[in-house]
C-alpha cells in the first residue's frame, strides 16, 4: 500500500470518528427553546455601553445613505 493510500485511509477514519463524536454531541444536548430570546429581553437597558454601541452602528447604518445634493447656483 502507497504512503499516500494510508495517509488518506488515516485521515477518513478520523473524520468518521470525528463525525461520530459531533452525532453524539448533538443528540446528547438540550433542545433549544425557540422563546429563549425573551429571557435578555431590556437586560441592556440603561447600559452607557449599549447605547454607545448602538449610537455606532447608527452611524455606520447612516454613512451608507446617499448625501443630499447641493442645489446649483442659477446665473
Amino acid at each position: 500500500m502507497s504512503a499516500a493510500k494510508k495517509s488518506l485511509e488515516d485521515r477518513v477514519a478520523k473524520l468518521e470518528q470525528e463525525v461520530a463524536n459531533l452525532r453524539t454531541l448533538a443528540t446528547t444536548m438540550p433542545p433549544v427553546k425557540k422563546d429563549g430570546w425573551k429571557q435578555i429581553v431590556g437586560s441592556f437597558a440603561g447600559d452607557p455601553a449599549f447605547l454607545e454601541a448602538m449610537a455606532y452602528g447608527r452611524e455606520w447604518r447612516e454613512s451608507f445613505r446617499p448625501k443630499p445634493r447641493k442645489a446649483r447656483k442659477v446665473k
